[in-house]
C-alpha cells in the first residue's frame, strides 16, 4: 500500500528525494512520516507531516537539513534530504497512521509501511 523510490548513492555534501506513492484509503488518513533503519539498529523517527500539510516535525538529527512534504491530491509524500552526512546511511521507509498521532515519532503510533528504500552516504 505504500511504495518508496528515489533512494540511492550519493556522496557526503549531496541531496536525494525519497518519494512514497499509497494507494487511496492508506494515505488520506492523517499522519505520514519517514523512519530509518540503519544495521544493527532499531527503526528510528526522522520526520512526520499532518494531514493538512501545515504542520512538520523532525528529528534533531536531521532538522534543517531534511524537508518532509505531502501531495494529497497525488497521494504522494515527500522526504527532500540535503546536505548528507555518511551517518544518513539507513534503509529509509515512509509510514501512515489511520488517525492523528500527534505528528508522532514512535513506530507503533503507524499503521501502514513501505518496503524500504536504501540510502547510502559515501564520505
Amino acid at each position: 500500500q505504500l511504495v518508496e523510490s528515489g533512494g540511492g548513492l550519493v556522496q557526503a555534501g549531496g541531496s536525494l528525494r525519497l518519494s512514497c506513492a499509497a494507494s487511496e484509503g492508506t494515505f488520506s488518513t492523517h499522519t505520514v512520516g519517514w523512519f530509518c533503519q540503519a544495521p544493527g539498529k532499531d527503526r528510528g523517527f526522522v520526520s512526520a507531516i499532518s494531514l493538512s500539510g501545515m504542520n512538520t516535525y523532525h528529528a534533531v538529527s536531521v532538522k534543517g537539513r531534511f524537508t518532509i512534504a505531502r501531495d494529497n491530491a497525488k497521494i504522494k509524500e515527500y522526504l527532500q534530504m540535503n546536505t548528507l552526512k555518511p551517518e544518513d546511511t539507513a534503509v529509509y521507509y515512509c509510514a501512515a497512521a489511520a488517525k492523528n498521532n500527534g505528528l508522532g515519532v514512535l513506530v507503533d503510533l503507524y499503521d501502514y509501511w513501505g518496503q524500504g528504500t536504501q540510502v547510502t552516504v559515501s564520505s
